[in-house]
């Protein structure tokens, strides 16, 4: 076995915890958010479903871990064409539609097998997020939506979308709120681009995508490993620290259109 690998091994073993105590304080508790308020002179979009993507993937010494969920947004976004800045939204994501595939570690030289589809780790996931079909329904149902609820958009690179020309035209930003998981719920920003979409001087659409990811940490939302809701498994988070990354770092895409 090759030195490079071990030294990473090693350290990914003394960095991990020898308890489950959180190296990062609980995020505050949230069972929803409140719809977002909708600015004066807003044009209201919905998010369409279909077509929409949120991935992560987390890199751990020897395996990575990548997750999907394509089809599953949905939400409303109000744009005030005059001032950028003051865009709201609530976009909400079906953890229900959450597929994840492994790669794991093969040698010393760092190379991974094939991403594939784990049943097993999938069913893990589900228990990680107390959405498991043993789970009560009401708390199935609050932990099924992960949530981001925009406030404001701050350093956009134009802000009013009127004195700017053509049917497609961009924005970049960085998109600011509470981001709610697994009951939990935290301050969150993320840089995105906008291309808003005109017919003529009214404004019928906007396509999203983050141009760098958010980071939510597992710890922070206590997604941590699970046998059943409500039983905690024997193996910690820290312990899996060699398989599991601490953060997911999340990217998204979607569209919206005007009612």
């Amino acid at each position: 076995m090759g030195k490079t690998y071990l030294i990473a091994l090693g350290v990914a073993l003394l960095t991990v915890g020898c308890d489950d105590k959180p190296s990062k304080p609980l995020a505050p508790t949230a069972s929803a958010l409140a719809p977002a308020d909708k600015p004066a002179g807003a044009t209201t979009l919905k998010v369409e479903s279909k077509g929409s993507k949120v991935e992560f993937l987390m890199n751990a010494p020897i395996e990575k871990i990548n997750g999907v969920v394509e089809d599953g947004a949905e939400g409303e976004i109000n744009v005030d064409p005059k001032d950028v800045s003051k865009t709201t939204a609530l976009i909400k994501v079906d953890l229900d539609k959450l597929t994840l595939y492994q790669q794991k570690r093969e040698d010393e030289k760092g190379e991974f097998s094939e991403r594939a589809k784990n049943d097993q780790q999938n069913a893990h996931a589900r228990n990680w997020l107390e959405i498991s079909e043993d789970a009560p329904k009401d708390k199935r149902e609050e932990n099924r939506w992960a949530e981001f609820k925009i406030e404001r958009v701050v350093e956009p690179t134009a802000k009013d979308l009127t004195t700017m020309k053509g049917a497609e035209r961009k924005v970049t930003g960085w998109a600011t709120g509470e981001f709610r998981l697994h009951g939990r719920k935290q301050e969150k920003r993320v840089k995105i681009e906008a291309s808003f979409e005109f017919d003529g001087d009214k404004l019928t659409g906007v396509k999203v995508k983050t141009l760098e990811p958010m980071n939510v940490g597992l710890e922070e939302f206590d997604v941590k490993p699970r046998e059943a809701f409500g039983k905690l498994a024997q193996k910690t988070l820290g312990a899996l620290g060699n398989k599991v990354a601490q953060e997911a770092p999340i990217e998204l895409t979607l569209s919206a259109k005007a009612k």
